[in-house]
């Protein structure tokens, strides 16, 4: 509390004025306390539970999970989790972490009051980690403004409020330490975070992060400590995308849908900077353009630097997929890009992943060679979900089924050949198979590696 009235006192003094005790009973009074009035009642604390199977370590084994398969059957446990989150409207949505409710059954969340909700989880994801409930009949809850347009700053004064440990609502201040984080959060969680030194702790996750006016600024996620304590950098996912996670969830979607890229780049270092003729490094330089991207559509080519999504210098890929999922799908995003020294802005229309071609999916039945294998065809918006390279095309494998498992098969493997023979369609997979049998030989690409799986049917 001394360093917190120190700072409040620094600011308030002007510039070039001496040190000086604080003078009057309104000074010494100065406090964070009406803001947690305001702010508190918003912060719930989550208590969610999910059935999982105790997997066993062959299950994804080609050869021993077959033969393991029925001597230790799997028992269900129920696993519980605690974590925080944050009201956004007076008619219940709240926000919190993707690994604190993600896949859970059971959800109630409490209030400062005491006051108990079931929820339900409207939209999660993981990549982002984040994940937007509804509470059950609720009405008229105390909520916090998100902070969507009015960018956030270094130096900032924040408030960190959550319940850490499970002991109870708690608030930790701090400031803002850092900008455009990337890749510091847990588990599968991607994005471009806030960075603060406000303490963080287990269960403070999904809580709020707030300025000095009581706005959210993040949703706090996870703390990079190298003692496990509170004594390190904590994260927080900006409220400008948790904006869009709302509006999507709103508007009835049930999973988060970003914006199409297509096109891959790297960022401009010293070296490349020097040879692309900068005056000092900034920005991606383009390696790769599918020509279903809106980018191509816009007229960027390979060798042409972005630097610049509506007037934000970008110098990552991440960097420039936050700022699309900030703008939604449909928005026009103004985009900065040089080509040698011509530099010019050009607006690029957002568009989700494209469906072209159809992935005319097919499912081997009982009486096929594989049965329960599960095939594709790739198109941008399969090679996206699936992590496939920009230019994948052909055929890919969704499920491989219990056969196609024992012989070697796995999801996301590229199909290329049948006994040599090539497949356009997904619908040629069982013929081929069955014209193949009794002995098999199915090529595929996986992880860069051609690979030939040969099995008897």
């Amino acid at each position: 509390m001394r360093v917190i009235l120190a700072i409040l006192l620094m600011l308030a003094a002007p510039l070039g004025a001496e040190e000086r005790v604080p003078q009057s009973p309104g000074e010494i009074r100065l406090t964070f306390a009406p803001l947690v009035r305001q702010a508190a009642p918003a912060v719930v604390n989550i208590y969610a539970s999910r059935i999982v199977e105790r997997r066993s370590p062959f299950a994804d084994d080609p050869f021993f999970g077959s033969i393991f398969r029925d001597f230790a059957p799997t028992r269900p446990r129920v696993q519980n989790s605690l974590g925080s989150g944050v009201i956004l409207s007076a008619n219940g949505i709240v926000v919190s972490n993707y690994h604190v409710v993600g896949e859970a059954r059971d959800i109630r969340v409490v209030l400062n009051d005491r006051r108990e909700y079931r929820a339900e989880v409207l939209l999660g994801d993981e990549e982002a980690d984040l994940a937007i409930l509804k509470l059950e009949g609720a009405e008229d809850m105390p909520f916090l403004p998100l902070r969507r347009d009015d960018p956030v700053e270094v130096g900032e004064l924040v408030l960190a409020i959550g319940n850490p440990f499970g002991v109870g609502q708690t608030v930790s201040s701090g400031i803002v330490s850092g900008l455009a984080r990337s890749g510091a959060a847990t588990g599968n969680a991607r994005g471009h975070f806030i960075q603060t030194d406000a303490p963080i702790n287990p269960g403070n996750s999904g809580g709020a992060l707030i300025d000095v006016a009581g706005r959210v600024i993040g949703v706090n996620t996870s703390i990079l400590s190298r003692s496990g304590g509170s004594n390190g950098i904590g994260f927080a996912i900006p409220a400008a995308l948790v904006a869009q996670f709302v509006a999507q969830a709103e508007a009835g979607a049930d999973r988060f849908v970003r914006p199409w890229a297509g096109l891959t780049g790297q960022p401009v270092d010293q070296d490349l900077s020097e040879s692309l003729g900068q005056s000092r490094p900034v920005g991606i330089l383009i390696a790769d353009v599918h020509p279903l991207s809106p980018f191509a559509a816009a007229g960027i080519a390979v060798g042409d630097v972005i630097e610049a999504a509506d007037g934000t210098p970008v110098h990552t890929p991440s960097e420039m997929i936050y700022h699309m999922a900030v703008r939604g799908i449909g928005a026009e995003m103004q985009v900065r890009v040089a080509r040698g020294d011509d530099v010019r802005t050009l607006p690029v229309t957002l568009i989700a992943a494209p469906e072209t071609p159809a992935r005319e999916t097919v499912s081997l039945g009982e009486g096929s060679v594989l049965p329960g294998l599960v095939v594709a065809r790739i198109n941008p918006a399969l090679a996206e979900e699936m992590a496939l390279d920009l230019r994948a095309e052909g055929l890919v494998v969704l499920d491989p089924g219990p056969w196609g498992m024992r012989a070697g098969l796995r999801r996301g493997d590229r199909l290329l050949g049948i006994d040599g023979r090539v497949p356009d369609r997904p619908a040629e997979i069982a013929p081929l198979l069955q014209r193949a049998a009794p002995q098999i030989q199915i090529d595929i690409l996986r992880g860069g590696r051609r690979l030939a799986l040969r099995f008897r049917s």
